[in-house]
């Protein structure tokens, strides 16, 4: 079975099944897990940066982010289809009370005179206004096709948000494939962020959990929100020994899911029945367009007969992510797979 509906579908390698076994544990809820704290350490190293905090998942780290850098009433400023205003749930309403002010983007890559825009303060309005005091940028972002922010774009937006009067938030989840993609040292790309969230569950191929990044006073913050969220784990360093593993051993790799997206979205672009932006396919990510009558839901089926899976997010709209148990086999017969059923069909 080739499973390209996303690279939250890895699971641990045998190499890291025996690091996970011999973890050495504590509880980190009273600070004294040795592996947990390793991880951390490790991922301010990576990032040049004070301080880190261990969470289950991605979207939690986004929720402590938020809930960490704003009031009640707040407004934060976001990319249209981000993840944090798509995909978890109200999160931001619910557990910060915060409002949204959507940016508009090209590819889910915001321009910073649109950020600009978007930033409301209170203070000059006769409190007509909320309060925007948070700017969350996703790189990369899914909804873009996987795409990547250029570091002049992040610095200027970065720029922007202090100016006035805002943190600035990365939700980093793929943040290492946009590394990889642009060439960027990660640290250079996040120097100039307040905070960053990383997922170890998705191209990196840890079963579970995400890191949230920042300053010691911020990490201090969010420590007491991950406890309120009801984040906090004991001998989570099994699940840590996973992260550390992936941080040493799986980011330079994320290069060959990038080359495999790009062939299996360039010969899924040259059938009648799809087509596919090829200027978005920069990371591990293929949003693919189905031409005539077929849905989406029809297509995964078929797909699924063939025992290639994606992920349909549309009447007319199918995902496929490469990641770290595709191979150029799993490819091959992916791409043989589109062919069928676009010939058939036609």
């Amino acid at each position: 079975m080739v499973d390209l509906r996303s690279d939250t579908v890895t699971k641990p390698t045998k190499e890291m099944r025996n690091i996970i076994s011999n973890a050495e544990v504590g509880d980190d809820v009273l600070g004294d897990d040795p592996t947990i704290i390793k991880l951390q350490d490790l991922i301010c190293e990576l990032l040049n940066k004070e301080a880190a905090l261990f969470v289950p998942s991605g979207t939690m780290s986004n929720a402590i982010a938020i809930r960490t850098h704003t009031n009640p009433g707040d407004e934060i400023i976001t990319e249209s289809t981000s993840h944090i205003y798509i995909y978890e749930g109200g999160g931001f309403a619910a557990l910060s009370g915060c409002s949204v002010a959507l940016v508009p983007g090209r590819l889910g890559i915001m321009e910073p005179k649109n950020v600009l825009s978007a930033i409301r303060k209170s203070d000059g309005s006769m409190s007509h206004f909320p309060n925007g005091s948070l700017v969350c940028v996703e790189n990369t972002s899914n909804r873009g096709g996987g795409t990547c922010y250029p570091q002049e774009i992040l610095d200027e937006i970065a720029h922007i948000a202090h100016e006035n009067g805002c943190s600035i938030h990365m939700d980093g989840a793929r943040l290492f494939n946009a590394a990889i993609a642009m060439d960027t040292d990660p640290a250079r790309m996040v120097r100039d962020y307040d905070s960053i969230s990383i997922c170890l569950s998705k191209g990196l191929g840890a079963p579970v959990g995400s890191i949230l990044v920042g300053s010691s006073n911020f990490i201090k913050s969010a420590h007491r929100w991950r406890k309120m969220f009801g984040g906090g784990m004991r001998q989570a360093g099994m699940i840590a020994a996973a992260g550390i593993y992936a941080l040493e051993n799986n980011i330079s790799r994320l290069k060959e899911d990038h080359e495999r997206a790009k062939k299996l979205a360039i010969a899924i672009n040259q059938t009648d029945m799809f087509t596919v932006d090829l200027e978005t396919v920069q990371t591990n990510m293929i949003y693919v367009k189905i031409i005539g009558d077929e849905d989406a839901e029809n297509i995964v089926k078929k797909l699924a007969e063939h025992d290639v899976h994606v992920l349909a997010l549309g009447d007319k709209l199918l995902r496929a992510v490469t990641h770290i148990h595709i191979n150029d086999q799993d490819i091959e017969h992916s791409i043989n797979a589109f062919q069928k059923i676009s010939v058939r069909i036609n």
